[in-house]
């Protein structure tokens, strides 16, 4: 293998990365959150019943939109593979995109007065941007990763506490993003959503430009430039690679199915549209799980926990149809707090066991393309997200959903099979391809030949 394909390590294997460091790393997620997860979990509430887009024609927009936005992810990856500067690959990214990303958040629930056909217009603009400036910044906290430490323990710790991290940001959008909503809007849902996603918007972009001044890269690519032909090498029989894309698409695509339709849910089927910010707060428990995750995968190993992960989600799910069909609130909340408590779990392994790709890619082919592998996390999260969006809003549609409105009972099954039982059939399929994932049995040994390579390329550097 050629030295230019090879790492430099900057710090041993046993290194830890510093708390303060740790817990800016950590924020980072809680950024991503605090602005995209509104658009996530409310922005088809925001089309249809405050902006005026038919549900057809959102869901026309998930879509296209996803998917044209999904293939921005292996491009940034490229360009994250192919940059130098003294502050690393991944960190100027931080920097140089925050901004742009707040911006464009703010402008995506920016209401102007335009025609139905201009609505449109406007939504798929600013979508569309608001999901390219996304990756841009989200991409990053992925790509980073690998670089932060080389000790898979380390690793499994920093992509816990940026999960918990995340999941914070999550809880505050997704328990107080309304009762902010009504506080500011003051009646007014428009002026509401808008000075919400500002307030958020603002929080992040300092958080994120926090992240950029207290991370460091230590581990580093001698191949400074990774050429993008052999940044794709690095995709070569990386069978846990494929695995983790396809886990990304599904768990992402029955997680947005779910929350975009929860205000639905608890709006129409159950007439208690007040219970929304104390459901979402019951994600709280998947912090529980967060906490334990590094201790269980270590035990169990993170393909497994994983496994349990998406049985208890399954669990969770099955509890919340049980509640559903008997309109029994206390079932549903039995149901969502099992179901966080399994995502817990999934949510906090899937960056790390993306990350450890990145290792076994440079075992089994000789090249590390940090950028480009993580990258299809991206690929696939924004897929799933736009194919979830699009099934929910289609649904929704063919159930003859109409905003603002007593619902047909044909309606009101569309939004249960949304929220309750598609997310199961995701999880049974992501739980099925794990079951391919070998990468856990092999990783001792691809550590300790990728460490007697790099241990020979410093002495022949010397």
């Amino acid at each position: 293998m050629e030295a230019t394909e090879r790492i430099k390590e900057a710090a041993p294997l046993k290194a830890m990365v510093p708390w303060k460091e740790r817990i800016s790393y950590g924020l980072s997620d809680t950024a991503c959150n605090l602005a995209f997860q509104v658009i996530g979990t409310y922005l088809m509430f925001f089309y249809t019943d405050v902006y005026g887009i038919s549900a057809a024609a959102v869901g026309t927009l998930f879509l296209v939109a996803r998917v044209i936005d999904a293939f921005d992810g292996p491009i940034i990856g490229i360009f994250i593979d192919r940059t130098h500067t003294k502050w690393g690959k991944s960190r100027p990214f931080f920097l140089w995109f925050s901004i742009p990303f707040g911006l464009m958040c703010v402008l995506t629930f920016t209401t102007p007065d335009l025609t139905d056909g201009g609505k449109i217009v406007w939504a798929y603009v600013t979508y569309i941007l608001v999901g390219i400036f996304y990756s841009c910044v989200n991409l990053p906290i992925t790509s980073i990763l690998p670089s932060l430490t080389n000790n898979p323990k380390e690793r499994t710790v920093l992509g816990t506490i940026r999960q918990f991290g995340g999941t914070i940001g999550q809880i505050i959008v997704t328990v107080f993003t309304l009762p902010i909503v009504a506080l500011l809007g003051s009646g007014d849902q428009q002026k509401g959503f808008f000075l919400t996603i500002l307030l958020f918007s603002i929080v992040a972009v300092v958080l994120l430009l926090n992240t950029f001044v207290n991370t460091k890269e230590r581990i580093t690519n001698v191949q400074k430039v990774v050429r993008v032909k052999d940044s794709v090498k690095a995709m070569k029989r990386n069978w846990p690679w494929m695995i983790m894309i396809l886990m990304n698409f599904i768990y992402w695509m029955a997680m947005t199915m779910k929350n975009q339709t929860t205000v639905y849910f608890f709006k129409y089927n159950l007439g208690r549209e007040d219970l929304v910010p104390i459901i979402m707060a019951l994600a709280f428990g998947s912090l529980l799980t967060l906490l334990f995750t590094p201790a269980v995968a270590n035990r169990m190993g993170k393909r497994n926990t994983m496994v349990m992960g998406l049985v208890l989600a399954i669990i969770g799910q099955i509890i919340m149809g049980i509640g559903a069909h008997n309109l029994s609130i206390s079932i549903i909340i039995f149901g969502v707090v099992i179901n966080a408590f399994g995502t817990g779990f999934i949510s906090g392994l899937l960056s790390v066991m993306l990350a450890d790709t990145v290792d076994y890619g440079e075992w089994k082919n000789g090249v590390r393309a940090q950028g480009l592998l993580t990258s299809a996390s991206s690929f696939g999260a924004k897929f799933g997200m736009g194919i979830g969006g699009a099934m929910t809003a289609g649904i929704l549609a063919m159930g003859g959903y109409q905003a603002n409105k007593t619902q047909t009972a044909e309606s009101l099954r569309a939004i249960e099979f949304n929220f309750v039982w598609i997310p199961i059939i995701g999880f049974v399929i992501a739980a099925i391809a794990l079951f391919f994932y070998r990468a856990d049995k092999q990783e001792k040994q691809y550590l300790v030949e990728l460490e007697e390579r790099n241990r020979t390329f410093r002495e022949n550097e010397k």
